[in-house]
């Protein structure tokens, strides 16, 4: 029996070693992993998304998506033939978005975000205080690799601008209860992770090792 094809995308600006504690079994599943690539000059998300299923060597993948990754899965699944599509601390649509995003769109105030920070985490340690703010930021550090501006910027307006507004029922959404970035109770239709926050793909990494080949199977 061949093996079910699995692809991870990881979210915005991170390196695929956010999935270095996924484990499926190996004997059923295949495990790829996907990178983020930088934009070409004023490509759309559609356009992008692509070229990142380009990537997909294998029929009728699964493809689970991390925050704007689970975005882009679910763009991906336009142009694959998808076994099933999975996203995790993500939104099916825009009005899954957080009141403060929506008002960013009206205001434009996602073109203000200094990513130019982001680009330069190293630098942000200098200006943080705890020991909670300095641990997140070597977290950081350690798994968000893509640091070009054109990339960030281009990204947060993607996520921004995005213009799907009716779900696909197909698509299976994990959520967590503590995501402060996609809040649960904007968020339809779920499978719910307690205490889930918006970085439980590592931190939930038990949970999703337990039920993912089930919910891959189902």
């Amino acid at each position: 029996m061949s093996k079910i094809p699995v692809y991870f995308m990881p979210g915005l600006a991170a390196s695929s070693s956010i999935f270095e504690r996924i484990k499926l079994p190996e004997d059923v599943f295949e495990t790829i992993l996907l990178e983020w690539e930088i934009p070409l000059d004023n490509e759309s998300l559609a356009d992008y998304a692509k070229r990142i299923t380009q990537k997909i060597t294998h029929p009728n993948p699964v493809l689970i998506g991390v925050s704007f990754g689970g975005i882009l899965v679910q763009e991906m699944a336009k142009y694959a033939d998808t076994r099933k599509v999975i996203i995790i601390s993500s939104v099916k649509t825009n009005i899954e978005f957080p009141k403060r995003m929506k008002m960013a769109k009206t205001a434009k105030a996602y073109k203000l975000i200094p990513t130019t920070l982001v680009a330069n985490i190293e630098s942000l340690s200098t200006f943080s205080f705890g020991k909670t703010i300095n641990q997140r930021l070597k977290l950081y550090e350690k798994f968000l690799c893509v640091r070009d501006k054109r990339y960030l910027d281009w990204a947060i307006e993607q996520i921004i601008l995005w213009q799907r507004t009716i779900a696909d029922e197909n698509v299976v959404h994990i959520h967590g209860d503590a995501d402060d970035v996609f809040p649960i109770k904007n968020i339809h239709n779920c499978r719910v992770v307690k205490g889930g926050t918006h970085i439980m793909i590592l931190t939930k990494y038990k949970w999703l090792n337990e039920n993912l080949p089930r919910i891959i199977l189902e």
